[in-house]
Order: C-alpha cells, then sequence, then structure tokens
C-alpha cells in the first residue's frame, strides 16, 4: 500500500504539475550524502514509464573529483561489491531497501556491515562528463527517487479535483 501510494504521488511531485507549498522534504535520519562538496544533482530520477522502460532510474550527484571519497549513504550490509558489465557498482541493503552508487571502485566487501558516512570506496570517472555519483535505490523491488531519502524533494500539496471549493 505504501508503495502503492508513493509510486503515485512522486510522479505528480516531480511533474510540477500542481502547487507546491516550497516546503522541502529533510533527509530520512540514517541517509547521508555520498560525496563531498556542493549539493548538485546533474541528472534527477525519471521513473520509467513500465518496468523495462526507458528512465533514469536514480539521481547523478556531483562530485568534487574522480578519486573522490564515497561514503556509504545509509547503515546496512554491503550486498553486492564488483563490477557490472564495465561499472564498478557497491549495493548497499538495509531491510528492504538497496541503494547503489557507481562508477565506485569497492574499499567494502561483500557481507561487511557498514554505518551511514563510513568511506566505501573511490569515484571512478565516466559515468557524467563532470564528476559524479549515480546512486540508485530501491524499495522492496521497485525504484524510487533517492532524494525521498536524502532530502530535497518539494513536498506536494494535493488539491481537491474540483478546483478546490467548498
Amino acid at each position: 500500500m505504501r508503495l502503492a501510494a508513493l509510486a503515485l504521488l512522486l510522479p505528480v511531485a516531480l511533474s510540477g504539475s500542481v502547487a507546491l507549498s516550497g516546503s522541502v522534504a529533510p533527509a530520512a535520519p540514517s541517509w547521508v550524502w555520498p560525496v563531498e562538496g556542493p549539493r548538485v544533482v546533474v541528472r534527477p530520477f525519471l521513473a520509467p514509464p513500465t518496468p523495462y522502460g526507458v528512465g533514469h532510474r536514480g539521481v547523478d550527484l556531483a562530485a568534487v573529483a574522480a578519486g573522490a571519497e564515497v561514503v556509504a549513504v545509509t547503515s546496512g550490509v554491503v550486498h553486492f561489491a564488483g563490477v557490472v558489465v564495465d561499472r564498478p557498482v557497491i549495493t548497499i541493503r538495509t531491510g528492504q531497501v538497496l541503494a547503489t552508487v557507481e562508477p565506485v571502485t569497492a574499499l567494502v566487501d561483500e557481507g561487511e556491515v557498514v554505518v551511514a558516512g563510513q568511506v566505501i570506496g573511490t569515484l571512478e570517472p565516466g559515468h557524467c562528463s563532470r564528476p559524479c555519483v549515480h546512486l540508485g535505490v530501491r524499495l522492496a523491488g521497485e525504484y524510487v527517487s533517492p532524494l525521498l531519502y536524502l532530502g530535497g524533494l518539494q513536498r506536494a500539496v494535493l488539491l481537491p479535483i474540483d478546483g478546490g471549493g467548498a
């Protein structure tokens, strides 16, 4: 139910098609930004229209430089640390949430327990035209915007369908 509600509200919140209150959702208490430097989203999350459709299943976050330290965005267990196709990837599991960063060369091993803010790897070049880290989040197998956990999404104001009158 929670996932279904999130799936319905997220596209509305990102589309700008409703009035926004201007308040911004705070970060989840146990989540931290994965890299040092200005908090800039280079490329936002774009939910695909179908499970195998085109989309951007995460956010690209600006980094200072390739070789920069990347930290665990949340506490959990390293679920995967290795190469997928041609990219070094690290995935951390916490409950039903998987948080994945790439391209990041691992300094941790699968099965290792990590805490939010702990250095887990170094950023490699090549994902964006500028240094950046891609962060993807899956909740119960469904991709969701990492900004739901990092904070930064504007809260949607739900308006009546009839235009608001009583």
